[in-house]
């Protein structure tokens, strides 16, 4: 990578089982015996020792895992500033996020999730009544519902430091004992059903997420008209946003089904039970590229009724993001195409991860 070459990495052909197919051929590539996708490099020796070794992992499952779940937990990251600039828009309720509260059940991730949101809301030195007594579970509940997740990616990245240091390599050759062992290493359940898990706790956010669109676009919510929408009549404001987030939904919900629950036997019965991780893992891509349409929507929209509402931000860090976003974000009320508003979001989101 360093000298900016790159093999060609199929994605058919691996089963749980180690990544054989793709392996080999990246194996092939480093032997010379296969074109290169980017650049070239002499080609390697590789003994019969060196090709089992190199074909007896799971390394583009373990890559492909490693790399959703540092995009899923910048995407979480995002989700508090997001949050943030919605409970604005929407005079919410500081109760819902109060330490006395998530002391009460005491779930890390939650307590956590919540401390977070009253950091960028400066709500213990800053209280705010809000406009109702109990606001929509999209303020509400974030973080009895961002917790799970943040908890799921916690016990991926766990999973992920033993794989990714192991000594998995079926058979095992142990130099002090001078002993081979043969061995189901090339079993990946954890990696699998650890995804499994973060797909579907982060399709729960997502899903929770998206009902802010319906708020902030609703007078009833927001004392701004509907839509978020000038003035003059037909104007459909940011109601298309609504259709873009609820499509990119519906592709986590489909994502979010366990790869866990197929099999298959192969190998002539040899393998009679095989892991799906690196299935797991493409559908944890499909989930990384859906959850960004969605917030990226609802920083669209919390940014328009931030505006809108024409109120001054109080001094708290989340008005950081809101100037951030206010600054790429067009403040153009006519009906238009919001498709730019949209990419401009997405590159958005990992600068308020940061914030």
């Amino acid at each position: 990578m360093r000298r900016g070459v790159l093999p060609v990495v199929h994605q058919y052909g691996t089963l749980g089982t180690a990544d054989l197919t793709a392996l080999a051929e990246i194996a092939l590539t480093l032997a010379g015996e296969r074109p290169w996708a980017q650049g070239d490099v002499p080609p390697v020796n590789l003994s019969t020792g060196d090709a089992l070794a190199f074909m007896s992992s799971s390394a583009v499952a373990l890559a492909g895992s490693v790399h959703v779940g540092s995009e899923l937990r910048q995407l979480l990251r995002a989700n508090h500033a997001v949050t943030a600039l919605s409970f604005l828009a929407l005079g919410g309720n500081a109760e819902a996020y109060a330490a006395t509260v998530h002391r009460a059940r005491a779930h890390p991730g939650q307590v956590h999730r919540a401390a977070e949101i009253r950091r960028l809301l400066a709500l213990d030195t800053r209280p705010a009544p809000g406009r109702r007594i109990q606001d929509p579970c999209g303020l509400r509940a974030f973080p009895q519902v961002q917790g799970p997740a943040l908890e799921s990616l916690d016990h991926l990245e766990r999973v992920l430091d033993v794989e990714i240091n192991a000594r998995a390599e079926n058979p095992l050759v142990d130099t002090d004992e001078q002993t081979v062992f043969h061995h189901g290493h090339f079993r990946t359940a954890y990696v699998a059903t650890a995804l499994d898990q973060v797909r579907a706790t982060v399709h729960h956010v997502a899903a929770l997420s998206a009902t802010l669109l319906r708020h902030l676009a609703e007078p009833a919510m927001t004392e701004l008209p509907l839509y978020l929408a000038e003035a003059q009549t037909g104007s459909s404001g940011v109601m298309i946003l609504d259709y873009v987030a609820h499509d990119a939904l519906a592709r986590m919900h489909e994502a979010a089904r366990p790869a866990t629950l197929a099999s298959a036997v192969v190998s002539r019965g040899l393998e009679d039970h095989t892991g799906f991780a690196s299935h797991a893992a493409r559908l944890a891509e499909t989930t990384v590229e859906a959850f960004r349409q969605v917030l990226a929507c609802i920083l669209v929209v919390a940014v328009r009724a931030l505006r809108m509402g024409a109120a001054e931000l109080p001094d708290v860090p989340a008005r950081a993001a809101y100037e951030l976003a206010a600054e790429r974000l067009p403040a153009d009320l006519e009906d238009r195409s919001l498709t730019e508003d949209v990419y401009s979001a997405v590159n958005l989101l990992p600068r308020l991860a940061a914030i």
